[in-house]
C-alpha cells in the first residue's frame, strides 16, 4: 500500500486522522525520499507517534492551500526547502532563474523569495493566535543570526525576528524537532534544547555574548568579530550557547545538537519512504529532480573540508557521521525492488563522496579542533582515511542481485586520495573501473595558492599529483574516462589577472576546455561571504580586493570559458 505523508484532508480522513499534530510547509514540491529534509523530518515525527502533514509550495495569494489541512495541535514547521530560496531563484549576478528542478513542470513559479518569511506571514494571516511556528531547513539555518544578504546588499536581522517565528531549528533537525514536540505536547520548558534558537526579553545567563545586531550593521570590523565568534561556536561541539541583542530583545542561540550516532542515522534512513513524488504534486508536471535523487543513496553527513564558500559546515557540521554498511545495503535492496529501477544506483555519497567513515583520532575524545582545518593547506596527520571502507561498501553494493552498476556522481576530494598512501590509488582505480560513467567530478576551484588559501582549499600541488595519478590509471582502461573540473570566478581576493593565470595553468597542465565555471555566490553564514561584505582578509585583518561589479564578474568567468 502506497503511504505518503498526507497533503490533503481526504488523505487524513483515510488514515483516520481527525486533527494533525504538526503541519510542515515547504518551498519544494513533496518528494518522499531521504534526500528531502521535509520528508525525513515528517517521517521521524510520524514514527514517534505525531500525526504530520505536508503542504508543498502553497499559493501565497489566498487561503486555499495553507488552510486545507486545518490547524495543527502542536506546531507549524516552515522551511524554504532544500536550498535558500534566493539562491534557488537567482543566479550569482542576480538574474532570475526561469527553471526549477524541484517544481512540477520545471517552471520557477511556485517558490517565493524569502520563502520562510512569506510562509510564516501566510500562516499568521489565516490563523490568528495560532500554535508556535518553528522555522527550519537550510534557509533558516544559514540566516539564524545577523547576516549579510547579498540580494539586498544589507545586513539583516536573524530571520527569526524578520519572519516573526517562535522557534528556529538549525542544522540537521531530527533530534531537535522530536525534543520540541515532546516539550510542546507535555507543556514543558523547551529553552535548553540543543540545536534551537529562540527570542528572549532578557539577557540569559550562561551564554557567550556576540556584538549586537545594530552594532554590526554599522561597523564591518564588528561584523567580522561577530562572525568569527559565531563560526567557532557553530562548528565546535562543546561550545557554549550564544546570545545577540536585537533592539530591546535577544536572540538566544543554544549549543549544537549532538552528532547523530550511526544507529540513529540508520533509523532515520530505514523509515518507509516511497522514493517518489506525492501523486498530488506529480500530477502537476514532470519533476526533474526525481531523475537525480530517486535511485541515489546518502552514506554520511557532514564534511571536514570546511571550504569557506560552502554552507555545509554551519548546517551539517564539520564532523562526518556515517551510516552502517548494513543500513546502506538494506536501502540499496529496497531501491532495486522499486518500479522503474533499471539496475543503476545513480549516486552513493554525501556532501563529499569519499568521506564515508572518515574519522579522526582527536575528534573521538576531544571534539573538533576549533582553530585548525582538517584538509587545508594539507590533510591532517590525525585523519583516518576512509577509502578502504568505501571500496568494501561499493563492492558489496555491486554484488546485490538486480544491481548492474553503482555510480559515484557526488564530488570527491582528490587531495584525500593523494594523501592516502595505502588505499588512495586503489580507490581511484575502483572508481574508474566500475563506478564512473565517463566523467569524474573534482573541484580545485582555483589554481592560485593565495586564493585557495582564502577559500580554505589546498594549493595546486595536490591537483597536479592527482591528475598524474588519474592519467596513469585511466590509460590502463579500455573505455576512456575524463575529469570534470569545477572552478570559481570572482571569489573575494580574485582579480582578472588571477583568472588569466588559471586559464594559463589549465592550458599548460590540464589541456582541457573547462565549462564548469561559476561566479562566486555570497551565501549567508560562510567565511567567503563575510570577506565579500567586509572586504577584510580575516587571516591578516588587512584590506581585501573584492570584485563587486557584475560585468567584471562575468568577464572573470568568461576568461576561462571562452
Amino acid at each position: 500500500m502506497v503511504m505518503f505523508l498526507p497533503t490533503t484532508k481526504e488523505e487524513c480522513e483515510r488514515l483516520g486522522w481527525k486533527n494533525l499534530d504538526v503541519i510542515i510547509i515547504t518551498g519544494d514540491t513533496y518528494i518522499d525520499t531521504p534526500f528531502s529534509g521535509v520528508a525525513v523530518i515528517g517521517r521521524v515525527l510520524v514514527d514517534a507517534g505525531y500525526k504530520t502533514g505536508i503542504i508543498a509550495q502553497p499559493d501565497i495569494n489566498g487561503p486555499v492551500d495553507v488552510t486545507r489541512l486545518g490547524e495543527p495541535l502542536l506546531f507549524w514547521g516552515i522551511t524554504g526547502g532544500c536550498m535558500d530560496s534566493l539562491v534557488a531563484n537567482y543566479t550569482a549576478t542576480r538574474k532570475f532563474r526561469n527553471s526549477d528542478d524541484l517544481t512540477p513542470g520545471g517552471v520557477n513559479n511556485r517558490r517565493p523569495d524569502r520563502a520562510v518569511i512569506v510562509y510564516t506571514n501566510l500562516v499568521r494571516r489565516f490563523f490568528k493566535n495560532t500554535v508556535p511556528i518553528v522555522l527550519g531547513g537550510l534557509e533558516a539555518s544559514l540566516r539564524r543570526i545577523t547576516h549579510y544578504d547579498y540580494w539586498s546588499h544589507k545586513v539583516r536581522n536573524s530571520i527569526l525576528f524578520d519572519a516573526k517565528g517562535d522557534l528556529l531549528i538549525y542544522g540537521m533537525g531530527e533530534k531537535t524537532v522530536l525534543e520540541i514536540a515532546v516539550c510542546l505536547r507535555n507543556k514543558k520548558d523547551f529553552r535548553k534544547i540543543k540545536g534551537l534558537c529562540f527570542i528572549s526579553n532578557q539577557l540569559e545567563k550562561g551564554y557567550d555574548l556576540l556584538p549586537g545586531a545594530e552594532e554590526v550593521k554599522q561597523d564591518k570590523a564588528k561584523f567580522l568579530e561577530m562572525f568569527k565568534l559565531f563560526y567557532r561556536h557553530a562548528t565546535t561541539h562543546g561550545s557554549p550557547g550564544m546570545i545577540q541583542q536585537h533592539g530591546e530583545r535577544y536572540l538566544v542561540h543554544n549549543p549544537l545538537q549532538d552528532i547523530p550516532t550511526t544507529a540513529e542515522l540508520d533509523h532515520f534512513y530505514s523509515l518507509p519512504y516511497e522514493y517518489d513524488a506525492h501523486p498530488f504534486y506529480k500530477s502537476k508536471g514532470i519533476i526533474r529532480a526525481l531523475d537525480t535523487i530517486r535511485f541515489s543513496i546518502t552514506t554520511h553527513r557532514g564534511c571536514c573540508g570546511d571550504c569557506h564558500f560552502c554552507a555545509i559546515s554551519v548546517h551539517q557540521g564539520k564532523v562526518v557521521a556515517s551510516r552502517s554498511e548494513a543500513s546502506i545495503v538494506k536501502e540499496a535492496r529496497r531501491l532495486s525492488r522499486l518500479k522503474g529501477f533499471k539496475g543503476y544506483i545513480t549516486d552513493v555519497g554525501g556532501a563529499t563522496a569519499n568521506m564515508y567513515h572518515l574519522g579522526c583520532s582527536v575528534h573521538e575524545h576531544a571534539g573538533m579542533c576549533p582553530e585548525k582545518s582538517c584538509l587545508s593547506p594539507v590533510a591532517c596527520r590525525n585523519l583516518k582515511f576512509p577509502h578502504k571502507s568505501e571500496i568494501d561498501l561499493l563492492n558489496t553494493l555491486q554484488s546485490i542481485p538486480g544491481i548492474k552498476k553503482v555510480f559515484i556522481a557526488s564530488g570527491i576530494r582528490y587531495d584525500l586520495i593523494v594523501a592516502d598512501k595505502e588505499y588512495g590509488k586503489l580507490y581511484l582505480k575502483a572508481l574508474l573501473a566500475h563506478h564512473t560513467s565517463g566523467q569524474l567530478k573534482i573541484a580545485p576551484e582555483h589554481t592560485s595558492d593565495y586564493i585557495c588559501g582564502l577559500m580554505n582549499k589546498p594549493g595546486v600541488q595536490p591537483l597536479v599529483t592527482f591528475v598524474k595519478m588519474f592519467d596513469a590509471e585511466q590509460s590502463k582502461l579500455k573505455s576512456k574516462q575524463y575529469l570534470t573540473y569545477y572552478f570559481i570566478a570572482a571569489h573575494p581576493g580574485c582579480r582578472l589577472k588571477d583568472m588569466k593565470d588559471v586559464r594559463r595553468f589549465i592550458e599548460k597542465n590540464l589541456k582541457i576546455h573547462p565549462e564548469q565555471v561559476q561566479i562566486f555566490t555570497p551565501v549567508p553564514s560562510t567565511w567567503s561571504t563575510a570577506m565579500y561584505y567586509t572586504e577584510i582578509d580575516p587571516n591578516t585583518n588587512e584590506n581585501l580586493y573584492v570584485e563587486k561589479d557584475m560585468k567584471m564578474k562575468e568577464i572573470q568567468k568568461n576568461c576561462i570559458i571562452y
